[in-house]
Protein backbone atom coordinates (compact mmCIF):
# COMPACT_ATOMS: atom_id res chain seq x y z
CA UNK A 1 0.00 0.00 0.00
CA UNK A 2 1.18 3.72 -0.10
CA UNK A 3 2.45 5.57 2.59
CA UNK A 4 0.04 7.82 3.80
CA UNK A 5 1.21 11.55 4.73
CA UNK A 6 -0.26 14.45 6.01
CA UNK A 7 0.39 18.03 4.23
CA UNK A 8 1.23 20.96 6.30
CA UNK A 9 2.12 23.22 4.39
CA UNK A 10 1.30 24.33 0.17
CA UNK A 11 4.80 25.82 -1.24
CA UNK A 12 4.16 26.51 -4.39
CA UNK A 13 1.77 25.93 -7.38
CA UNK A 14 3.21 24.35 -10.56
CA UNK A 15 1.58 25.67 -13.60
CA UNK A 16 3.03 23.88 -16.00
CA UNK A 17 0.98 21.14 -15.31
CA UNK A 18 -2.72 21.27 -16.74
CA UNK A 19 -4.20 20.01 -13.18
CA UNK A 20 -2.84 22.59 -11.38
CA UNK A 21 -0.46 20.28 -9.20
CA UNK A 22 1.11 21.97 -6.42
CA UNK A 23 4.47 21.54 -3.98
CA UNK A 24 3.59 20.46 -0.57
CA UNK A 25 5.82 19.95 2.67
CA UNK A 26 4.42 17.23 4.97
CA UNK A 27 4.80 15.61 8.52
CA UNK A 28 6.99 13.24 7.33
CA UNK A 29 9.64 16.08 6.62
CA UNK A 30 9.38 15.36 3.09
CA UNK A 31 8.46 17.42 -0.06
CA UNK A 32 5.89 16.16 -2.66
CA UNK A 33 4.18 17.51 -6.20
CA UNK A 34 0.24 16.84 -5.19
CA UNK A 35 -2.03 15.79 -7.16
CA UNK A 36 -5.62 17.02 -6.11
CA UNK A 37 -8.56 15.00 -6.13
CA UNK A 38 -10.82 18.75 -6.71
CA UNK A 39 -8.60 19.28 -9.75
CA UNK A 40 -10.87 19.87 -12.91
CA UNK A 41 -9.48 16.26 -14.47
CA UNK A 42 -11.06 14.35 -11.30
CA UNK A 43 -10.31 11.19 -9.22
CA UNK A 44 -9.48 9.12 -12.65
CA UNK A 45 -6.13 10.80 -13.12
CA UNK A 46 -5.16 9.76 -9.83
CA UNK A 47 -6.28 6.04 -10.13
CA UNK A 48 -4.17 6.37 -13.34
CA UNK A 49 -0.88 7.55 -11.81
CA UNK A 50 -1.11 4.85 -9.02
CA UNK A 51 -1.76 1.76 -11.33
CA UNK A 52 0.43 2.42 -13.86
CA UNK A 53 3.23 4.19 -11.24
CA UNK A 54 3.35 0.97 -9.09
CA UNK A 55 3.16 -1.18 -12.15
CA UNK A 56 6.09 0.99 -13.60
CA UNK A 57 7.99 0.02 -10.33
CA UNK A 58 7.37 -3.52 -10.40
CA UNK A 59 8.59 -3.69 -13.92
CA UNK A 60 12.13 -2.26 -12.68
CA UNK A 61 11.01 1.50 -14.64
CA UNK A 62 12.77 4.27 -12.80
CA UNK A 63 9.54 6.19 -11.21
CA UNK A 64 9.65 8.62 -8.24
CA UNK A 65 7.83 7.61 -4.97
CA UNK A 66 4.04 7.89 -4.73
CA UNK A 67 2.29 8.37 -1.26
CA UNK A 68 -1.26 9.31 -0.15
CA UNK A 69 -1.31 13.46 0.87
CA UNK A 70 -3.77 14.19 3.55
CA UNK A 71 -5.25 17.41 2.83
CA UNK A 72 -6.95 19.70 5.21
CA UNK A 73 -9.13 22.35 3.71
CA UNK A 74 -7.73 25.20 6.68
CA UNK A 75 -4.84 25.37 4.26
CA UNK A 76 -6.93 27.32 1.96
CA UNK A 77 -6.73 30.15 4.55
CA UNK A 78 -3.61 31.12 3.94
CA UNK A 79 -3.30 31.20 0.46
CA UNK A 80 -3.61 34.58 -1.78
CA UNK A 81 -4.27 32.79 -4.67
CA UNK A 82 -7.83 32.64 -5.42
CA UNK A 83 -7.31 29.34 -7.71
CA UNK A 84 -5.20 27.45 -5.72
CA UNK A 85 -7.97 28.33 -2.72
CA UNK A 86 -10.75 27.05 -4.19
CA UNK A 87 -8.54 23.70 -5.57
CA UNK A 88 -7.29 22.97 -1.73
CA UNK A 89 -11.13 23.51 -0.07
CA UNK A 90 -12.37 21.09 -3.03
CA UNK A 91 -9.31 18.49 -2.32
CA UNK A 92 -10.00 17.81 1.62
CA UNK A 93 -9.13 13.90 2.48
CA UNK A 94 -6.68 11.94 0.70
CA UNK A 95 -5.14 12.86 -2.69
CA UNK A 96 -1.92 12.12 -4.21
CA UNK A 97 1.57 13.03 -4.04
CA UNK A 98 4.68 12.36 -6.00
CA UNK A 99 8.47 12.48 -4.11
CA UNK A 100 9.55 16.19 -5.44
CA UNK A 101 13.01 15.26 -7.00
CA UNK A 102 15.01 18.85 -6.38
CA UNK A 103 17.44 19.84 -9.19
CA UNK A 104 15.68 17.22 -11.73
CA UNK A 105 15.86 18.79 -15.78
CA UNK A 106 13.02 17.86 -18.54
CA UNK A 107 14.95 15.24 -19.73
CA UNK A 108 15.63 16.41 -23.71
CA UNK A 109 17.28 13.52 -25.75
CA UNK A 110 19.14 16.20 -27.86
CA UNK A 111 20.47 17.00 -24.26
CA UNK A 112 20.48 13.71 -22.26
CA UNK A 113 21.34 10.57 -24.57
CA UNK A 114 19.17 7.61 -23.86
CA UNK A 115 20.46 4.22 -25.13
CA UNK A 116 17.93 2.25 -27.23
CA UNK A 117 17.17 -0.71 -24.50
CA UNK A 118 16.00 2.00 -22.06
CA UNK A 119 14.32 3.78 -24.88
CA UNK A 120 12.89 0.74 -25.90
CA UNK A 121 11.33 -0.54 -22.75
CA UNK A 122 9.89 3.11 -21.84
CA UNK A 123 8.02 2.86 -25.43
CA UNK A 124 6.60 -0.21 -24.78
CA UNK A 125 5.43 0.09 -21.55
CA UNK A 126 3.71 3.25 -22.49
CA UNK A 127 2.05 1.27 -25.33
CA UNK A 128 0.93 -1.22 -23.14
CA UNK A 129 -0.83 1.23 -20.81
CA UNK A 130 -1.58 3.38 -23.63
CA UNK A 131 0.47 6.74 -22.41
CA UNK A 132 -0.73 9.63 -25.28
CA UNK A 133 1.25 11.83 -23.07
CA UNK A 134 5.15 11.68 -23.19
CA UNK A 135 5.24 13.61 -26.68
CA UNK A 136 8.63 15.76 -28.01
CA UNK A 137 6.49 18.58 -27.20
CA UNK A 138 5.71 17.33 -23.34
CA UNK A 139 8.58 14.60 -22.60
CA UNK A 140 7.01 13.89 -18.84
CA UNK A 141 10.66 12.52 -17.95
CA UNK A 142 12.74 13.96 -15.19
CA UNK A 143 16.54 13.99 -15.44
CA UNK A 144 17.98 13.33 -11.98
CA UNK A 145 21.09 12.35 -10.25
CA UNK A 146 22.58 10.63 -14.02
CA UNK A 147 18.99 8.83 -14.30
CA UNK A 148 15.87 9.32 -16.27
CA UNK A 149 12.59 9.30 -13.88
CA UNK A 150 8.97 8.73 -16.18
CA UNK A 151 6.24 10.92 -15.04
CA UNK A 152 2.94 12.38 -15.01
CA UNK A 153 0.33 9.28 -15.82
CA UNK A 154 -2.83 10.70 -15.92
CA UNK A 155 -3.07 10.39 -19.41
CA UNK A 156 -2.72 6.49 -19.49
CA UNK A 157 -5.78 4.13 -19.18
CA UNK A 158 -7.93 5.61 -21.31
CA UNK A 159 -10.14 3.36 -20.99
CA UNK A 160 -11.73 4.14 -18.05
CA UNK A 161 -13.46 6.98 -19.21
CA UNK A 162 -15.92 4.82 -21.23
CA UNK A 163 -16.35 1.38 -19.60
CA UNK A 164 -18.93 0.42 -22.36
CA UNK A 165 -15.96 0.32 -25.10
CA UNK A 166 -13.23 -0.72 -22.98
CA UNK A 167 -12.88 -4.08 -23.99
CA UNK A 168 -11.61 -3.08 -27.99
CA UNK A 169 -8.49 -1.29 -26.21
CA UNK A 170 -6.56 -3.93 -25.62
CA UNK A 171 -5.73 -4.74 -28.89
CA UNK A 172 -5.65 -0.96 -30.00
CA UNK A 173 -2.08 0.10 -32.15
CA UNK A 174 -0.24 2.72 -29.94
CA UNK A 175 0.41 5.64 -32.14
CA UNK A 176 4.08 5.98 -31.74
CA UNK A 177 5.05 8.87 -34.36
CA UNK A 178 5.32 11.81 -31.49
CA UNK A 179 7.03 9.37 -28.82
CA UNK A 180 9.82 11.80 -27.47
CA UNK A 181 12.21 8.64 -27.65
CA UNK A 182 11.16 7.32 -31.04
CA UNK A 183 14.51 8.76 -32.64
CA UNK A 184 16.60 6.96 -30.25
CA UNK A 185 16.44 3.62 -31.82
CA UNK A 186 14.38 1.48 -29.06
CA UNK A 187 14.54 -2.00 -28.84
CA UNK A 188 10.80 -2.99 -28.07
CA UNK A 189 11.77 -6.28 -28.77
CA UNK A 190 14.18 -6.63 -26.62
CA UNK A 191 11.81 -4.47 -24.01
CA UNK A 192 8.81 -7.08 -25.04
CA UNK A 193 10.69 -10.45 -23.90
CA UNK A 194 12.14 -8.95 -20.95
CA UNK A 195 8.92 -6.85 -20.23
CA UNK A 196 5.98 -8.90 -20.79
CA UNK A 197 6.33 -11.65 -18.64
CA UNK A 198 6.51 -9.66 -15.36
CA UNK A 199 3.09 -8.26 -16.56
CA UNK A 200 1.85 -11.18 -13.95
CA UNK A 201 -1.65 -11.06 -12.30
CA UNK A 202 -0.12 -10.98 -9.06
CA UNK A 203 1.86 -7.37 -10.04
CA UNK A 204 -0.68 -6.13 -11.85
CA UNK A 205 -3.39 -7.21 -8.87
CA UNK A 206 -0.65 -5.27 -6.57
CA UNK A 207 -0.79 -2.22 -8.47
CA UNK A 208 -4.77 -2.17 -8.74
CA UNK A 209 -4.85 -2.71 -5.00
CA UNK A 210 -2.63 0.16 -3.96
CA UNK A 211 -5.58 2.38 -5.40
CA UNK A 212 -7.65 4.28 -2.28
CA UNK A 213 -11.19 3.24 -2.09
CA UNK A 214 -12.53 6.67 -1.73
CA UNK A 215 -11.10 7.16 -5.84
CA UNK A 216 -13.19 4.18 -6.40
CA UNK A 217 -16.55 4.22 -4.95
CA UNK A 218 -19.62 5.06 -6.92
CA UNK A 219 -17.73 4.45 -10.24
CA UNK A 220 -21.05 3.57 -12.59
CA UNK A 221 -22.21 0.30 -13.08
CA UNK A 222 -19.66 -1.43 -10.64
CA UNK A 223 -21.26 -2.13 -7.09
CA UNK A 224 -17.67 -1.94 -5.21
CA UNK A 225 -14.28 -0.46 -5.34
CA UNK A 226 -12.91 -3.93 -5.66
CA UNK A 227 -15.13 -4.36 -9.06
CA UNK A 228 -13.46 -1.95 -10.56
CA UNK A 229 -10.09 -3.09 -9.34
CA UNK A 230 -10.85 -6.68 -11.23
CA UNK A 231 -12.05 -4.33 -14.28
CA UNK A 232 -9.11 -2.56 -14.80
CA UNK A 233 -6.79 -5.42 -13.78
CA UNK A 234 -8.63 -7.67 -16.50
CA UNK A 235 -7.68 -5.08 -19.50
CA UNK A 236 -4.29 -4.76 -18.38
CA UNK A 237 -3.77 -8.50 -18.29
CA UNK A 238 -5.44 -8.29 -21.96
CA UNK A 239 -3.87 -5.92 -22.92
CA UNK A 240 -0.69 -8.23 -22.24
CA UNK A 241 -2.36 -11.14 -24.21
CA UNK A 242 -3.10 -8.98 -27.06
CA UNK A 243 0.34 -8.30 -27.86
CA UNK A 244 0.51 -10.08 -31.17
CA UNK A 245 -1.92 -6.90 -32.16
CA UNK A 246 0.07 -3.98 -31.02
CA UNK A 247 3.25 -5.10 -30.30
CA UNK A 248 4.43 -5.66 -34.49
CA UNK A 249 3.09 -2.63 -35.43
CA UNK A 250 5.06 -0.73 -32.63
CA UNK A 251 8.31 -2.33 -33.54
CA UNK A 252 7.93 -1.31 -36.88
CA UNK A 253 7.30 2.35 -35.72
CA UNK A 254 10.74 2.46 -33.99
CA UNK A 255 12.46 0.80 -36.80
CA UNK A 256 11.50 3.72 -38.69
CA UNK A 257 12.17 6.27 -35.96
CA UNK A 258 12.14 9.94 -36.26
CA UNK A 259 14.88 11.73 -35.24
CA UNK A 260 14.22 15.35 -36.88
CA UNK A 261 11.40 15.22 -33.78
CA UNK A 262 13.81 15.56 -31.04
CA UNK A 263 14.04 19.52 -30.35
CA UNK A 264 16.27 21.41 -29.23
CA UNK A 265 17.81 21.44 -25.29
CA UNK A 266 15.18 23.28 -24.03
CA UNK A 267 15.45 26.03 -20.57
CA UNK A 268 15.19 24.36 -16.81
CA UNK A 269 11.37 24.59 -15.65
CA UNK A 270 11.40 27.00 -13.06
CA UNK A 271 9.45 24.98 -10.47
CA UNK A 272 12.11 22.11 -10.80
CA UNK A 273 15.12 24.88 -9.26
CA UNK A 274 13.72 24.33 -5.85
CA UNK A 275 10.85 26.33 -3.85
Amino acid sequence: MLTEVTATRYVVPLREGGSLPGLMEADDLGTYVVKFRGAGQGRKTLVAEVIVGRLARALGLPVPDLVTVEVDPALAAGEPDQEVQDLLRASGGRNLGMDYLPGAFDLDPAAFAVEPGPAGRVLWFDALVGNVDRSWRNPNMLHWHGRPYLIDHGATLTFQHNWATADSWAARPYDARDHVLIGCRPDVTAADAALAPLVTPAAVGSAVGDVPDEWLVGEPGFDSPDAVRAAYASRLLARVAARPQWVPPLVAAAAVGDADRTPARRARPRFLAGP
